[in-house]
């Protein structure tokens, strides 16, 4: 299975338009979300409308798995906590989003909203739970925001992950958490776009502008991972030991290319 990770790509068209060029390549497309952008001079609906249609170019070459992020809340539930309703409306036999887990060749995936108060929070951990009691191979959690205390949620300066989903992972021990979130986190001394916990490996694609968007690519059955981006490429292997920084590679695994 090759998976295509993107994340944070905050309505730039560029990026998406990229994504869909090359969704058929890969078995998976997961978008860890933040779709949306806050600060864009285009509406939030007209946004909306326009990444439903991305969905739908997406779903026509693969399956996609899209959560979401803290740009992406449009509406309020009955209890009042901010929800990303137009991401539940991209649901599709092909689409799975929020609150959904979705099983491909053995592999459980789980997708997680973006959680506004603790309504929200103890639903993802029920999805999380009921999960745990069916998996039956490898765990991934697509879940918009990355663990604390980790180099794929340090700004630079400070910690800027979720200490519930280091929570979680302890508890739960997923194979791999797939994040966006923190833009900055790749690209700074002390950060990077993979850290392992304890036996979970979890993953922050980064961002920065211009297409293609940084990206994680992966195939279980070369057992690797490929970070590409305005920095360069880096990877490793899942079945060798593990250890940060990871070196730069001056082309990417022949598996990439093919």
């Amino acid at each position: 299975m090759r998976c295509l990770v993107v994340a944070d790509l905050h309505y730039s068209l560029p990026q998406f338009d990229w994504v869909v060029n090359e969704a058929d390549r890969f078995d998976l497309v997961i978008l860890a979300g933040d779709h949306l952008d806050l600060s864009s001079l285009v509406e939030g609906w007209a946004q909306t409308v326009v990444v439903r249609k991305y969905m739908e170019l997406l779903r026509s070459k693969t399956h996609v798995l899209i959560c979401s992020g803290n740009h992406d809340l449009d509406s309020r539930d009955a209890s009042g906590e901010k929800v990303a309703k137009w991401i539940s409306e991209c649901r599709h036999a092909r689409v799975s989003s929020d609150g959904e887990s979705f099983e491909i060749e053995n592999t459980l995936i789980s997708v997680c909203a973006w959680w506004d108060g603790p309504l929200m929070r103890d639903r993802i951990e029920a999805q999380l739970a009921a999960d745990a009691k069916r998996r039956t191979g490898p765990w991934i959690w697509v879940h918009h925001a990355p663990p604390d205390h980790s180099p794929v949620s340090w700004t630079g300066s400070r910690d800027s992950g979720d200490a519930v989903l280091g929570a979680w992972i302890a508890k739960y021990r997923p194979d791999i958490v797939l994040s966006g979130h923190v833009h900055q986190s790749p690209f700074v001394k002390g950060g990077s776009w993979v850290d392992r916990i304890g036996s979970t490996f979890v993953f922050n694609t980064g961002c920065h502008s211009g297409a293609p968007p940084a990206h994680i690519m992966f195939d279980t059955q070369s057992r690797e991972a490929v970070w590409m981006s305005s920095a360069g490429i880096q990877s490793f292997r899942f079945d060798e030991p593990f250890a940060l920084p990871l070196p730069h590679l001056q082309r990417p695994p022949e598996w990439v290319m093919s």
